[in-house]
């Protein structure tokens, strides 16, 4: 993963694990490095969180535990070039963050391809809850329905039940301040594509405050300790 770098393995993942994880600027790590004798431009680690954040999620995926069955579902707002833009985003009952997926839109078409990918990924719920949105009811049968008709099993398989309940889904609203606490010392995205890879690294950054992963040495390591482990 690191091969024909310039600095050393920790100093790259230092910066780009302070910089997902801690209300930090990307000039501030410029500084901290200098402080430290290293002399690495701001925009030198900005290409390294958009080049190694997902290869780190996709090595933390692999270890990721199972969801249970019962998902609250919602979705937030985040500034890209000063236009509103939206994550989609999924926990279980018991806070671990099941899946999102972040759309310039906020449509039938783009519920419908998160849902399709936290299907594909994580399997069928037995119940999701939503916030009253038409347009999430809607996307969440025509998944299922198309779901449960690939596996031939619609006549054997009950439907997802959906619940709509603001009050029910105050968790997963909780649950979107973290997130936001992060993305609002940023000021804005400055494109799409950026928003969505550090979006991305920012969820991983949480999953793992949440020990989603599984490790076979160590049942509790620390972040620092999950970044080795995953650019092993």
């Amino acid at each position: 993963m690191f091969k024909g770098r310039h600095f050393d393995q920790f100093v790259i993942l230092l910066c780009v694990r302070w910089y997902l994880a801690y209300n930090l600027s990307l000039r501030d790590l410029e500084e901290m490095m200098a402080e430290r004798g290293l002399s690495v431009d701001h925009s030198t680690v900005h290409r390294w969180i958009i080049h190694f954040s997902p290869k780190l999620l996709e090595s933390f995926n692999r270890r990721k535990r199972a969801v249970t069955g019962k998902w609250h579902v919602d979705e937030t707002y985040i500034k890209v070039r000063g236009q509103w833009m939206y994550l989609y985003r999924a926990i279980d009952s018991v806070g671990d963050t099941v899946e999102f997926f972040f759309s310039k839109s906020r449509d039938l078409p783009a519920a419908k391809r998160f849902f399709k990918r936290a299907l594909e990924r994580h399997g069928r719920p037995d119940r999701v809850v939503i916030d009253g949105s038409q347009t999430n009811r809607e996307a969440i049968r025509s998944c299922d329905t198309t779901n449960r008709l690939k596996a031939k099993a619609s006549s054997r398989t009950k439907s997802i039940r959906i619940r709509s309940s603001k009050y029910l889904n105050n968790r997963i609203e909780q649950d979107h301040r973290r997130i936001k606490r992060r993305v609002r010392s940023m000021l804005g995205f400055k494109s799409e594509a950026t928003a969505a890879i550090i979006l991305a690294g920012i969820e991983m950054i949480h999953m793992m405050r949440k020990r989603q992963a599984r490790y076979a040495y160590n049942p509790s390591p620390s972040i620092a300790e999950q970044f080795t482990i995953l650019a092993a």
